[in-house]
């Protein structure tokens, strides 16, 4: 598995959806749900600082002028 701190947001969020999807089925040994969950949870946590990020960039071009409006 890649390491999730290189992950683009697209990335990131696409192995997030795969993960649900495998947890939903609920055929998984114990071990394998709990380590998908946590590896889940630092995928949420990396799309979250991405847009986080990406919408702290887009308010300061708003508030430099450097952007028309929406």
């Amino acid at each position: 598995m890649p390491d999730i701190s290189v992950l683009s947001f697209e990335a990131a969020f696409a192995e997030l959806e795969q993960i649900i999807v495998r947890l939903d089925a609920g055929d998984l040994a114990l071990d394998e749900s709990v380590t998908l969950y946590e590896r889940g949870r630092a995928l949420s946590e990396r799309c979250q600082t991405l847009l986080d990020s990406a919408e702290l960039r887009v308010s300061r071009l708003s508030e430099n002028g450097d952007m028309q409006a929406l």
